[in-house]
């Protein structure tokens, strides 16, 4: 009888243990859950960032929009720029941290794989009937494009065939992927994304503009520390070996060795 009493008695003791127990396995399992953060980023980066750390919630556009929203109060934790420059800015304003260089990029020409102008330098671009598609000047790479331009006495000829300005570079790459232009300024690394689409025309090495992307952690941000933790697996060996993979240049030039 003794033995038989004492069963429910334990029965009940290991229950109310379990429910004593339940409120701290509960509490670690919030503890250990990651905490996502918001990036906003060029969309440049719209491929690589996720095979990064595909845990964020990503919001990919021209950088010079995603400064202003920033500018605005939107809120986003990190901030990743195709450029030095708007970072920069925010930064002088206070609106972010120091920014840092993580990696370069080079711009190119896409023209369709077809080609039917025959497109083959940027002196092309200026030919009668070329339609040109560009982004626009507020945008990193239509001010590299400018800039390229500029410097190869390019502006006046080739800028009058010019049919649209674009958002961001994925949008220029797009239309001259789909046969709606003839050529188009886009980043080695956004030709990439589309084999079999467009063909690449290199920019001469001496024209081509120094293509920077800056980072920085935004002000507003409720999340620094785990915002910090996003640059840091951006900046390491892991993350620029992803950056590399995907065709972006390594964040700091290789400095000639001397003989």
């Amino acid at each position: 009888m003794q033995l038989r009493n004492r069963r429910p008695l334990l029965a009940a003791l290991a229950a109310l243990a379990a429910l004593a127990a339940a409120p701290t396995f509960a509490a670690r399992a919030h503890a250990a859950a990651p905490t996502q953060i918001t990036v906003y980023a060029a969309a440049s980066l719209t491929d690589v960032f996720p095979r990064i750390d595909s845990a964020e919630r990503y919001s990919f556009g021209g950088s010079n929009a995603l400064a202003a929203q920033i500018a605005q109060g939107a809120p986003a934790d990190v901030f990743a720029s195709a450029n030095t420059t708007l970072p920069a800015q925010l930064f002088a304003r206070d609106l972010c941290s120091k920014p840092v260089v993580f990696t370069r990029n080079s711009l190119v020409v896409v023209v369709p794989t077809s080609n039917s102008k025959g497109i083959r330098s940027v002196f092309d671009l200026s030919k009668p009937g070329v339609k040109l598609v560009i982004a626009g000047p507020g945008v990193p790479v239509g001010s590299y494009t400018l800039q390229v331009l500029g410097q190869m006495n390019l502006s006046t000829p080739v800028l009058k065939n010019v049919v649209s300005r674009e958002s961001d570079v994925r949008e220029v790459l797009s239309k001259v992927a789909l046969g709606e232009a003839d050529a188009g300024f886009v980043y080695s690394t956004d030709a990439r994304t589309v084999p079999g689409k467009v063909k690449v025309i290199n920019v001469p090495a001496w024209a081509g503009p120094k293509v920077r992307y800056g980072i920085c952690i935004v002000s507003a941000s409720a999340k620094k520390a785990d915002a910090q933790a996003f640059v840091n697996k951006v900046l390491s060996k892991s993350g620029q070996a992803k950056m590399i993979a995907a065709g972006f240049l390594p964040r700091v030039k290789a400095v000639a060795a001397k003989r």
